[in-house]
């Protein structure tokens, strides 16, 4: 079946118990993005993020990778149809919007990562990475440059020496040395297990309206010094004590229950 056949099919989503998996689904491809799979993840994405029951998103890939990157098919087409693929994907929508969602993001990256793939695994707020997965940012090594916004992602994560090593040299990351250098937060046998483990106990357990004023001081403290971001965060500390989260995470305790919280992302 091509994309054109059923681009529906080409990411699944699905929503457990608070927990919206989304599924890359190209396995024959090892999820390698065409223009149609794009198109659908974004607006898989934008659609997640906008329902109340999807308190934290974990993506993955089917079969054995995670995403390799843009189709070697498409990259074989040349300059001329790689220059028309990137001025009519918005990029801004896929890994600019992932990045500010209000929503957790998990990675459950279950297999090679490369290039463009690699880039998207870093949008992510936490990755777990299974044993077989690889990480490779292959840029310098094809003659191209760091895509997709990998220079301002990378040393984000890693710290900005090391994204410098690993982007200028192209290198394979394997699953080790992901954990060792915080590129992942865990390595496992199955990065999927892992993740949606994670992903249940937030939902479960955390604040709605926590996790998106907290995904909102993360975005504001990039550009802002201390002093101001200190100001911003007592800001938002009086706003969080008229919310009634804290009330119900107390009353839950002394009930030996889960707390019930209300979707929350949209209060003052």
């Amino acid at each position: 079946m091509s994309d054109a056949d059923d681009p529906r099919s080409l990411v699944l989503s699905e929503i457990t118990d608070g927990v919206c998996l989304i599924t890359l689904n190209r396995p024959e491809r090892l999820n390698a993005m065409s223009p149609a799979l794009l198109e659908r993840y974004t607006d898989v994405l934008h659609a997640s993020e906008a329902d109340p029951q999807a308190r934290v998103i974990v993506v993955t890939g089917a079969g054995k990778g995670f995403c390799a990157g843009a189709d070697l098919a498409l990259l074989a087409q040349g300059p001329d149809a790689l220059e028309g693929f990137a001025s009519e994907f918005d990029a801004e929508a896929l890994f600019a919007f992932t990045v500010s969602m209000t929503t957790p993001v998990v990675m459950a990256i279950n297999g090679a990562a490369a290039g463009a793939g690699f880039v998207l695994a870093l949008t992510g707020d936490v990755r777990f990475a299974s044993r077989q997965a690889l990480f490779l940012s292959v840029f310098s090594r094809l003659g191209l440059t760091a895509e997709y916004g990998a220079a301002w992602l990378l040393p984000r994560v890693v710290g900005p020496a090391r994204a410098r090593e690993l982007l200028l040299s192209g290198r394979p990351i394997d699953a080790d040395e992901a954990l060792r250098i915080g590129l992942v937060s865990g390595v496992s046998e199955s990065a999927l297990d892992a993740a949606m483990d994670w992903a249940r106990d937030v939902a479960a357990h955390c604040s709605p309206a926590s996790l998106a004023a907290m995904k909102s001081q993360f975005a504001a403290a990039e550009g802002s010094d201390l002093s101001t971001h200190l100001a911003e965060s007592l800001e938002w500390m009086s706003r969080s004590f008229q919310w009634p989260d804290l009330d119900e995470a107390l009353a839950a305790r002394d009930e030996g229950r889960p707390p019930r919280f209300m979707p929350g992302a949209d209060r003052d």
